[in-house]
């Protein structure tokens, strides 16, 4: 069975690049009928906060991606120390005891040589009485002994990868403090919870290439591996710095509709043009992996807001007749309310000042050139109640009381009424009036 996973860690928000790598993984469970497991990455026990998981959860489910099973890991530390004593008996994990500052002073020696900075296993050459007297001094932490050969996988996304081992510096999988690392923990995780294919970003690459060595090392088998692109910004610029502001709370804030968003990143960097799905259904059926290529992908939330408009434009009443009901529409007029105003809201937030304006009036925009006319205008207005044809017919009688025509007859009449250039066809709108326009 196909099996995916979706590993934040709960020290912050989901932003809009999290979001790339648990749309794809979702997807592909999905769309394979296999199951979709949420693991929080909560080792760091100082960094993880419960507001955190809590907050990843909601924004999953505003999005619809629900999982079938949720894990977190730090219940799950009895495993990870249990195959850190496996790989020691195998003779694939040692301890190593440099500072910070020593891997730093020998990373840039090695550099000025002309040599890739590569950790030189020096750990690997200490006696026991050595170990022992620098246990004394300082807490050890512990690496995972590379085989130093060519590892190598095809990547669903990126293709054929081949790493040279010997070109990456062992792994540090439990930290002197004895925190268990992401590495570890993820290789242990994905290995005895069947996970058979894993998406993430490109910049995992390397670290999928250490990791291969340590499922084999564990009699793991091989999941399928793809590496998407990472997100830049709209001129290419390192999405990072933004990231803050880009979190899916806040462009949830904002109004931003959830198919918008996944319609969105389902194609974004892909071959295929970007629409707007209906349902998470549809999204489903036209996913593949294969037509998302390796280059570095654009991403400009501005792109969410005509999707936005899109997706609130085509809901029907149904789902919306709570929102309108809550702002007080009557049941009477509330689906007609809808139909006239859909194609005129950039976000559901819109929504309420077209029924405040219907409901109170607006406050009319009146240019000094026109006061006359307007003025000679609403003494032509028939009460109400107002129809389907009142707009009809009190601007034919202002045109012929006035002799204005097109837009110098319309518009004044469109601002003087709603206050606004631009809004629902008026002829639609002025039945909905509960107030006679007041000058």
């Amino acid at each position: 069975m196909t099996t995916t996973r979706f590993a934040p860690s709960p020290t912050g928000y989901i932003h809009i690049g999290n979001l790339r790598t648990a749309l794809m993984n979702w997807l592909i469970a999905r769309q394979a009928g296999g199951t979709f497991i949420l693991r929080l990455d909560d080792t760091d026990a100082e960094r993880s906060k419960q507001e955190y998981a809590d907050g990843i959860q909601t924004d999953l489910e505003w999005l619809g991606l629900t999982w079938d099973r949720i894990e977190r890991q730090s219940d799950r530390l009895d495993r990870y120390h249990a195959a850190a004593d496996d790989l020691r008996a195998k003779g694939r994990f040692y301890e190593a005891f440099e500072t910070p500052v020593e891997l730093d002073l020998k990373r840039k020696k090695q550099l000025n040589m002309g040599r890739p900075p590569v950790y030189d296993r020096a750990a690997l050459a200490l006696s026991d009485d050595e170990k022992a007297r620098l246990r004394a001094d300082r807490s050890g932490h512990w690496r995972f002994k590379l085989d130093h050969e060519r590892i190598e996988w095809t990547d669903g996304i990126l293709g054929d990868i081949s790493i040279d081992a010997a070109s990456v510096s062992d792994p540090v999988l439990i930290r002197g403090d004895g925190q268990v690392l992401y590495t570890l923990a993820s290789v242990v995780d994905d290995t005895e919870m069947g996970v058979t294919d894993i998406v993430r970003g490109s910049d995992h690459v390397t670290n999928t290439a250490t990791q291969i060595q340590i499922i084999a090392a564990l009699g793991g088998t091989l999941p399928t591996f793809a590496h998407h692109s990472l997100l830049t910004g709209p001129q290419g610029e390192a999405l990072s710095k933004r990231l803050g502001t880009l979190s899916l709370r806040d462009l949830r804030a904002g109004g931003i509709e959830p198919m918008a968003l996944l319609s969105l990143m389902a194609r974004l960097g892909s071959s295929q043009p970007v629409e707007l799905f209906e349902s998470l259904d549809d999204l489903i059926e036209g996913f593949d992996i294969s037509n998302f290529g390796s280059a570095p992908t654009k991403f400009d939330s501005d792109d969410l807001k005509p999707l936005t408009a899109r997706a609130v434009a085509a809901m029907p009443f149904a789902r919306v007749a709570g929102e309108i009901a809550a702002l007080g529409v009557p049941d009477a007029i509330a689906p007609q309310f809808w139909d006239v105003v859909k194609g005129n809201v950039a976000t559901r937030a819109d929504i309420a000042p077209w029924w405040a304006l219907m409901r109170d009036g607006a406050v009319p925009v009146v240019a000094d050139e026109d006061r006359e006319f307007i003025a000679q205008a609403f003494a032509l207005l028939p009460p109400q109640p107002y129809d389907a044809g009142t707009w009809a017919a009190w601007t034919g009688s202002v045109k012929e009381a006035t002799g204005r025509k097109g837009k110098g007859l319309f518009m004044p009449l469109r601002l003087a009424v709603t206050g606004q250039a631009r809004g629902p066809e008026m002829a639609d709108l002025m039945p909905l009036l509960q107030t006679p326009p007041k000058l």
